[in-house]
Order: C-alpha cells, then sequence, then structure tokens
C-alpha cells in the first residue's frame, strides 16, 4: 500500500493507495465519529454492500443509495440526500462516505460541505476518473441545466482510498473515459509520464495490478502538487483543466451523461492541441502522438458531428475560468507544458470545430 498526503496545512489528508484496502485499513482509525451514512448509487452499492458493511460494523451506519448518472449530479439530488440524513436525525458527529464514481464523489462532498455547515467526509472513489482526478483535491458540486459544477464548494475530504482492485468491477468505456483524464496529467505537466503511458499501453489494457498502481500514483503525485500550491484555482489549478472548457460544452450540449465526461474531454484536449498547431506551437507529430495514445483507449479525438463553433461559444462563455467576460483557454506549449490564454480567436475556434 502507498501512502502519500496533499499538503494544505490544518487541511491536509492522506491518499492510500493499494489492493484490498478494506482489509488493509482499520475503519476505526479512520473515522472519528460514531455516525456514518455512506453515499453511493444503485449500481456501485450492491456491488460492495458486503465489504463495506464489514468494514463498518463498528459503527452506526445510514445507507444513502441515489440513481446511477451524471443527469442525477443536481440540486434535487441534493436536496434528497439532504433530506435522508435529516429524517434520520444525523448531526454534526457524523462522516459521510463517497463510495462510487466522479458523480458521487462530487454530490457527497458538496453535502458535506453544506449539512449542518459542515460534517467529514472520506471519497473511497471506483472509478478510474475518480481515482486519478476528482477524488483529490476538493471540488464538490453538482451541475444546473446552464453549466456544468456551477453549484458547488472547495472542501477538502479527511481521506481518500484508492483501492484498485475496484477496478476490476468498471464497465470498459468508463475505464478508457478515466485514461482521459491519466492521460491529460502527461499532455499538461510531464511528457515523461506521458511517455510512460504509451510504452506501458498494453500492460494498462491488461490492467496489470503494479502498472495500474503507478500510474494512480503518479496522477495523485501531481494533482496533490498542484492543490498544495493553489486549492482555490486562483491560477495553477486551472492547468488541470485542460480540454474541459471544449469538453464541458460537449455535456452541456447534448445533455448530461450522454457523452462520458473523459470521452469529452478527449476531444476537447485534441482541440486545444489544434489550436496550438495552428499557432505553430506543436508539431504534427505531437498532435498525432496524443490522437494515437485516445485511440488505443478507445476515446473520440473530435467532438460531435452535429456541434459546430456556434454550438460550443455559448457553453464556453459560462466557463468558470473567465476573467471579466472574457473566454479563457488551456493550451498546450508542448506536451508536458501548458498555460493559460484569453486570446483565442474565434477564427481560430472555427477553424477547428467548423
Amino acid at each position: 500500500m502507498i501512502e502519500m498526503e496533499v499538503s494544505l496545512g490544518e487541511r491536509s489528508y492522506p491518499i492510500y493507495i493499494g489492493q484490498s484496502l478494506f482489509s488493509s485499513l482499520s475503519a476505526k482509525r479512520l473515522i472519528s465519529t460514531q455516525r456514518v451514512a455512506v453515499i453511493s448509487n444503485s449500481t456501485i452499492y450492491p456491488l460492495y454492500q458486503t465489504q463495506i458493511q464489514s468494514w463498518l460494523k463498528d459503527f452506526d451506519v445510514l445507507p444513502v443509495i441515489i440513481d446511477d448518472g451524471e443527469q442525477y449530479k443536481n440540486l434535487q439530488t441534493f436536496e434528497a440526500v439532504v433530506g435522508q440524513l435529516l429524517s434520520a436525525n444525523l448531526g454534526r458527529d457524523t462522516t459521510l462516505i463517497a463510495l462510487g464514481g466522479g458523480v458521487v464523489g462530487d454530490l457527497c462532498g458538496f453535502v458535506a460541505a453544506c449539512y449542518q455547515r459542515g460534517i467529514p467526509f472520506i471519497q473511497i472513489p471506483t472509478s478510474l476518473l475518480a481515482q486519478v482526478d476528482s477524488s483529490v483535491g476538493g471540488k464538490t458540486a453538482v451541475n444546473h441545466l446552464l453549466g456544468k459544477n456551477m453549484i458547488g464548494a472547495f472542501y477538502q475530504p479527511k481521506q481518500v482510498l484508492i483501492d484498485t482492485d475496484m477496478l476490476n468491477t468498471l464497465p470498459p468505456r468508463e475505464f478508457s473515459a478515466g485514461m482521459a483524464e491519466v492521460i491529460k496529467y502527461g499532455i499538461l505537466w510531464d511528457r515523461d509520464f506521458f511517455d510512460w503511458i504509451v510504452k506501458h499501453q498494453s500492460d494498462i489494457l491488461a490492467k496489470e495490478p503494479t502498472v495500474i498502481q503507478s500510474m494512480i500514483q503518479r496522477c495523485c503525485e501531481i494533482k496533490a502538487e498542484v492543490v498544495s500550491k493553489d486549492e482555490k484555482e486562483e491560477g495553477l489549478r486551472a492547468l488541470l483543466n485542460l480540454g474541459h472548457t471544449f469538453g464541458h460544452a460537449i455535456e452541456a450540449e447534448l445533455g448530461y451523461g450522454d457523452w462520458l465526461h473523459g470521452e469529452a474531454v478527449a476531444a476537447g484536449m485534441v482541440y486545444a492541441m489544434m489550436i496550438a498547431q495552428l499557432r505553430n506551437w506543436l508539431p504534427q507529430s505531437d498532435v498525432d502522438a496524443v490522437k494515437s495514445i485516445l485511440a488505443v483507449f478507445q476515446l473520440p479525438v473530435e467532438g460531435p458531428q452535429s456541434m459546430r463553433a456556434k454550438d460550443y461559444i455559448p457553453h464556453m462563455q459560462k466557463d468558470k475560468k473567465n476573467k471579466e467576460g472574457t473566454m479563457r483557454f488551456i493550451l498546450p506549449t508542448q506536451i508536458g507544458r501548458t498555460a493559460i490564454f484569453d486570446d483565442v480567436r474565434f477564427d481560430e475556434l472555427q477553424a477547428i470545430l467548423g
């Protein structure tokens, strides 16, 4: 088992990465309250119900099960979860556990941030995307019809438990979607890691345990380093949104749940690279290398055929990175290096989006 830390002063917390963590880590060691509510969904909870109940046998446990899907990451589900906590008379002496993918983690974290002005929560991410990205860093939110993750808070978990065995129950499409976020780290931060992914692509596809653990560890190291320097996304942390300006537009335009988040981000990263190529920052070989590794994991390298520049822009204008009404984009200057730009022109968007 690997233990690492997200360094945020008094809000610092550990990340545990390994196999069979329920048998390796004592719940009594991690949880300081007697009452626990497990927030999960109708797909995930039945898979791990026996394990989680056994792990929490010494606690008073309330399961709170939501419907499965991005379309349920909204204020209606938030209110329903809070209602169940109130109906059970749970107070501030309660720990929430997010058992699921990014939707469950984001929703549970937001509930924890708001319920009685804040209670502790633990992330147990079950999807690759959540393990390498959304479970770390304290971004919690729900979606609004007019934009993704527009209602939320920065609220850090007490611990993150990443059990790589849970990936064995993950559908292939969900695993591929998570690989988009893995590849993102290589493009935006670490060329050596990008090359490592390319080199180990067969082992990753086969979910070779030591390779998967090393991959997740490196993603969490990068995320923890960035978050420790810029917790509330005032500058550096925005780089983690590579591909997301385009990706969120795809999700919002099509309706949440049509394209998976990682699929939309994959297409968005290619578009960001194409703008960089238009500006003569990137050689064609770099764009081709990214398209090639995305294709290995069956990820899209372009957005929906039905969408043109005019369909993206209204959503981009609502992006959280924007300042003073100016759209801001994360663009790679080379594989392994990115920066924030506010000078992307409509003709550049039209050239790549149509």
